[in-house]
């Protein structure tokens, strides 16, 4: 299956050395945070915990609905990542298509 220009993204950032996978280490991260990415597969909680972490942080969130970032990423059972890179960030929101949405408030 092709990938879409946004999941390649993904994938730069994960080969670069720029993407945090996973609630706890998400919250644990001290490095600046660009991008929120959740799965769309996520629980009611890890939904408003996603919305608590970006909220404290000040960074866009980005509801992933095509592909699950398990299958992006390949770590199992990955809810959310966070992209540390500004321009990949940047590219990942601009090329953002059906399968990415972004969170603008209210209910996921």
């Amino acid at each position: 299956m092709q990938k879409s220009k946004s999941e390649r993204y993904i994938g730069l950032c994960m080969k670069a050395g720029k993407l945090t996978c996973g609630f706890n280490a998400v919250e644990a991260e001290k490095k600046k945070i660009y991008l929120l990415i959740l799965c769309a597969s996520a629980t009611e909680n890890a939904k408003k915990s996603a919305i608590k972490i970006k909220n404290k942080i000040g960074c866009p969130l980005v509801l992933a609905c095509g592909s699950s970032l398990e299958e992006i990423t390949g770590k199992p059972n990955c809810k959310l990542v966070a992209v540390r890179e500004e321009n990949l960030a940047a590219a990942i929101l601009s090329d953002s298509d059906e399968n990415l949405k972004l969170y603008s408030g209210g209910n996921i």
